[in-house]
């Protein structure tokens, strides 16, 4: 049977990721690989993530990559927008990853590899299979998957996760960092601090099964 590897906050921890992968070798035809987005700042190398990802791209015949608040933040800032809110959120680590050092200027920005912009510009927000939604944050209640606001999947927090919505299926999710995966009958959240000294999660469906790798640095964070 197929299975489907999903695959929680990374946040620059490419050495995890890389471990994490070793782990869970996923079939390059038949298994499906999903990132949860959140795949930079904070951590030590958000451009090696994205490289091993779009790597992962070219390995594994499906492979979802959804956006995360922090990618969206980074397209933002690209975009000359809240640059002073990406760079307090981690993205300083992020640009020195690429080589940019302050002051960030056009001419900076634009050593950022081609593939890597791309890569950022096509993120999807949701996606849906047979076992599951995926989304980076959170769902709506009573809102159609199709007009979910971005808001809502980019940012939920407690106004997701207090609420017990059935969607019809489970939803799994990242974003709030947790010492545990959080499961219940509606909802997985598998975000467990890779970057804050927790560790990085892949949820493996339709096992139920979580296979976890070390983080890499122990940033203070109030876990749940």
């Amino acid at each position: 049977m197929s299975k489907t590897f999903v695959i929680g906050d990374i946040h620059g921890c490419h050495r995890a990721l890389v471990e994490l992968l070793a782990r869970i070798s996923p079939d390059p035809d038949s298994d499906t690989v999903v990132f949860l987005g959140d795949y930079i700042d904070r951590g030590p190398d958000s451009k090696g993530v994205i490289a091993e990802v779009i790597g992962i791209r070219q390995r594994v015949r499906r492979v979802i990559t959804l956006m995360g608040n922090h990618e969206e933040m980074f397209l933002r800032f690209l975009a000359g927008k809240e640059q002073g809110f990406f760079l307090s959120m981690g993205g300083c680590e992020t640009l020195a990853s690429y080589g940019i050092k302050p002051p960030y200027d056009r001419a900076a920005l634009a050593t950022i590899p081609a593939d890597h912009l791309w890569f950022y510009a096509n993120l999807l927000t949701c996606w849906e299979d047979e076992r599951a939604i995926y989304v980076h944050a959170g769902l709506q209640p009573g809102v159609h998957l199709s007009q979910q606001p971005r808001e809502w999947l980019l940012w939920a927090r407690d106004n997701y996760l207090t609420q017990g919505y059935d969607f019809g299926k489970p939803v799994v999710s990242g974003h709030t960092p947790c010492l545990v995966p959080l499961h219940d009958s509606h909802k997985i959240v598998i975000d467990t601090g890779a970057v804050y000294g927790g560790v990085l999660t892949c949820l493996v469906l339709p096992d139920l099964e979580f296979v976890q790798v070390a983080g890499e640095q122990g940033l203070d964070y109030p876990f749940r």
